[in-house]
Order: structure tokens, then sequence, then C-alpha cells
């Protein structure tokens, strides 16, 4: 579950260019994004149950107006690790709405009842706090179908700010057939990790977007520039879940 926390008030700096994350008064809108972003390996036979059950519960709670939370995606990984399972939401009010949020689930027995069924379908699950970079899109629903595909950088130490750099420059050159859908980076649980996601049509559509790329000036430069920056990286295609806003 990847989970967006939207903050208001004062200025603050963050890693990388133009993280002011907070709305300056009279000036423009840079909002931060606090993500949690659990990633579930569910048994094999399971799969289909565990995305039902997901149907059933993750709308409810995004609907709920009583919960500062709204579901902004959900999906099956396609290509990469199988039987995994990807959400994604948002909290607007930062860490306090975060906090209200988990609170309230702790009482509701609708939601204990789902994590209950759910623990029996998986093998694993991991999750990460993250914030979104300010220059990149924030994710909005759209229209369907479409393929996403969420690439994950881990960065060598104390070079977040050199990648945000690069990146701010770089994302003018991502946005013609309106493909970047969000970026963001590591808080809590493995630092240093920066998560890209892209929405395509599907996978030809992806090679011809991504070749594409090549023919803007400037490009060749990022690439060449931030590649000595990763020390691992890995790319998972994932099919949004009919319940996802993300299509």
């Amino acid at each position: 579950l990847a989970v967006l926390v939207s903050h208001s008030g004062q200025a603050k700096s963050l890693p990388g260019p133009c993280q002011h994350v907070f709305e300056a008064s009279g000036g423009p809108v840079c909002p931060a994004v606090c993500c949690v972003q659990p990633f579930h390996n569910v048994k094999p036979e399971c799969l289909e149950a565990y995305n039902s059950l997901c149907a059933e519960v993750l709308p409810f709670i995004h609907s709920d107006s009583t919960y500062p939370c709204e579901l902004v995606g959900t999906w099956n990984t396609w290509y990469g690790e199988q039987d995994q399972a990807v959400h994604l939401w948002r909290y607007r009010g930062g860490y306090p709405a975060l906090t209200e949020v988990m609170n309230k689930l702790k009482n509701n027995k609708d939601f204990l009842e789902y994590r209950k069924e759910r623990g029996k379908m998986l093998l694993s699950r991991r999750n990460q706090l993250l914030l979104e970079f300010s220059f990149w899109n924030e994710p909005v629903p759209r229209d369907g179908p479409n393929i996403y595909e969420l690439r994950s950088y881990q960065l060598r130490p104390g070079t977040m700010i050199e990648w945000g750099n690069y990146w701010a420059r770089a994302i003018s050159y991502r946005q013609h057939n309106r493909e970047a859908v969000g970026g963001f980076f590591s808080q809590i649980g493995d630092l240093y990790m920066v998560h890209h996601l892209w929405a395509y049509k599907d996978l030809q559509s992806r090679e011809d977007t991504r070749n594409a790329a090549w023919q803007h000036e400037g490009w060749d430069e990022v690439v060449y520039y931030t590649v000595p920056l990763i020390q691992h990286m890995e790319s998972r295609i994932m099919i949004p879940l009919k319940a996802s806003p993300l299509q």
C-alpha cells in the first residue's frame, strides 16, 4: 500500500530541489506527500480471493468521509515479482491524518476482520514511508485501460539531492504522452530509495515512449549523470484492479 499524505502550513526543506513541501503564503503550492508503501506477496492460490477481499473493503474506506484518506491506485504485478499487490493511498492532512486513520481502523470491526482474513492469504509484506518530489506530477485518477510501471532505484547514500536536481529538469522530457504519474523518495524503511510511477497504454507504447525521450536534447545527459548514482534498480509492470482510480 503506498499512502500519500499532503501537508499544509509553513515551508520546509526536504532532500532534492524545490522541496518546499508546505504551501507558502501567497506562493505556489508544493504539496508534500507522505507515502506508506506496503508490498503484499500473496499465496499464488489465494490471489483471486485476495483481490476480491480488497475490492470489498478498500473502496469503502476510500468513500468514507470520516477517514482523511483516499485510494489513489491498486495493482497486481504482471512482470517482476509475481503474485504481488501494491496499493497507493493519499492522506490529506499530513502525519496527523495518517495517525488518525490508523487509530480509527483499530476500532473498525470490518477492517479488523479484513486484516484477519488477509493474513491467511499472505506470504510476506513490507512497507516504506515516502515523500513526493515536488516537481513530479501529483497522481490523479485517469481512465484506462493502462499498464503501470513502478521503477525503483536504490541510490548511493548522499546522492538524493543530486538525483533530484537532474530529474527536476528531466521530467519535462517525459510528459508528452501523459506517462508521468508520480515520483517519491523514502523516509523510513529502505533509505535512499526512489520510486517513479509511469502509465502506458501497453508494452509497445511503453517502448515507443521511452525511445522517443532520446530525441529530446538533454535526456542523454540526465541518463549519463544519474546512472552512476544508482546501486540497484528494479522495474515492475502492474495491472490496475477494478477498484483502482488509476485505470
